[in-house]
């Protein structure tokens, strides 16, 4: 599990600097590397997607961190 939520943090990153950049300068990294609208492109949007509901999930049935 802990490399799943290792991938669903990356994603989350990369989805975030990805939309921090259209919201800054009008410029989809994603789309200008993988091309826009292409199969690639969509996999990845699904994936920080996914990775989005896995950390949702994760948010609410976690236990906190307990300080000793």
């Amino acid at each position: 599990m802990k490399k799943v939520t290792l991938v669903a943090v990356v994603l989350l990153i990369v989805g975030g600097l990805n939309w921090g950049l259209v919201g800054a300068f009008d410029f989809n990294l994603v789309d200008s590397l993988f091309g826009e609208g292409s199969a690639l492109t969509r996999i990845i949007y699904v994936l920080v997607g996914l990775a989005a509901l896995w950390k949702i999930v994760a948010l609410f049935t976690e236990k906190p961190a307990t300080r000793d």
